[in-house]
Formats: C-alpha cells, structure tokens, sequence
C-alpha cells in the first residue's frame, strides 16, 4: 500500500471495469477511501472485495447517471455520507461509446450520449465542486479522449462528446481553481484492458501503428495518471489535458 492518497477520499464514476476500475484500485492502493459507482451491482462486487482483500477502502454505490441533474446531485449526496462527510477527488470517467457514423445516428442516440458523456458529468461536478471549496479545496479529474483532437470517419458523436469535457476542463480550473478545487484531464488513447485472441489484430492496436509507442495501452497506463493528479504532486496543474495515449495525437514515426 502506498500513501500518496493518504486519507484522501474518492469518487470515481463508472469503476466497475477497465479505465475506471483500474483508477479505483490504483486509488485504494495509495490510501484513498474509494466509492465505487456504476450499474452493475455483481461487477461492483468484485471490485470492492478485491480493493478490501488488498487492504484498502471501498464502498459501491449504485448509480444511473442518465445525465439528470437529479440522478448526479443524489450520488454526490451519497458518495458524502458514506465518506465521512467530504469528497477530496471526483472523476468523471463513466461514458457510452455508440461507434456509429453521422447518417446512422438518430435522435435519440444522440440525446442518451449527451445525457450520459456530458450533463452527467456536468451536474456531478456542480454538485461536488462547491462543497469541496468550502472544505479546503479537492481535485477534478475528466475523462477525455484522443479522438477528441484527431478526427476518424466512426465515432463522431461519442468525439464530440470527449470535446466538450476537455472544454470543460480548462472553463472548470478558472471556475474552481481559485476557490481551492483543481480540474485537469487525461485523454487516453486506445486502451485495450485484455489482450486479444485470435490471429486477427484488434482494429486499436491496427490504429497504434506509426506511434511512438507502437502499441495500445492498459488502463493501468491511465489509473497511474489519475493517481499523480490527484495528489500533492500535481498541486501546481490547473486546466490541462494529460496526453496519456502513447504519442497517438502529438507524434508521428514514418518507418523505413
């Protein structure tokens, strides 16, 4: 057990797998007390029995972020109770990924990712925001994406949505930053969290080609990132965007 999150508290929404497990049990396991959020009560299970089995703080709390203010003020009221009053770290990394192109995306589709991807996470931070200025101050980690700032042909909603979180963002530290509660971002690339069977290669990793890294990542690559922006180490970041997506937006390696 680290202590980089000592006696810190955390709310990490949509932690019942991949990306936002990782950043839970990454959390717990620098001594934060951690509430898990999400829908699925038996995945939820695992997570805090295996935080708890390591030795760590967890709790599950399930939770239907379908973008109503009401839906996020009632989670922030009970992620308080059950962490002893306060919230210091809050991460909005619960989202939908329709992969479908603009022709095909109805009404309806586009209302449900926007409800999810960006009022959900926008409500949450209003209600958790002020209460942790006027405890002394906290962190606000998103969940943004690499398609946000690099355009492909599927996917346009769901990148529109990674967008306007990164926006968010920067608009959130100038909001919050001066009351004592900082606001950052990473933006994941293509993040596989099992590795793939099969001969075949998994559409991500063909995407990873021509990167620095010249692979996908795990979402322990990310987890690793929430942990640094969450804790005193990161005290002087405000406002940005962490690239955590193996060189996928800013480089580029021409091979021979």
């Amino acid at each position: 057990m680290g202590e980089r999150l000592h006696d810190k508290t955390a709310l990490v929404t949509g932690s019942t797998s991949n990306i936002g497990r990782a950043i839970a049990e990454a959390f717990a396991a620098e001594g934060a007390h951690v509430i898990v959020s999400g829908r699925d009560r038996e995945r939820a299970a695992q997570v805090v029995e295996g935080i708890r089995a390591a030795g760590g703080r967890a709790d599950f709390l399930v939770a239907d972020l379908d973008g109503s203010a009401e839906a996020s003020r009632d989670l922030a009221e009970r992620a308080r109770r059950s962490l002893g009053g306060h919230i210091d770290i809050l991460v909005n990394n619960a989202g939908i990924y329709p992969g479908s192109v603009t022709t095909a995306t109805d009404e309806e589709t586009f209302d449900r990712v926007y409800a999810v991807n960006v009022k959900a996470p926008f409500f949450l931070t209003a209600a958790v925001a002020p209460a942790m200025a006027e405890a002394g101050g906290g962190s606000i980690i998103n969940l943004g994406s690499w398609v946000a700032r690099l355009g492909i042909p599927v996917g346009a909603l769901y990148s529109s949505t990674k967008g306007a979180m990164e926006t968010l963002t920067r608009a959130w530290a100038a909001e919050f930053g001066p009351r004592g509660v900082r606001v950052n971002a990473i933006s994941p690339g293509v993040i596989l969290p099992h590795t793939t069977e099969g001969n075949e290669p998994h559409p991500g990793e063909i995407m990873m080609k021509g990167t620095p890294a010249g692979e996908v990542g795990s979402p322990d690559a990310i987890a690793r990132a929430a942990v640094w922006l969450a804790g005193d180490e990161a005290s002087f970041v405000h406002g940005s965007v962490v690239d955590v997506d193996g060189g996928r937006v800013g480089a580029a390696v021409i091979a021979a």
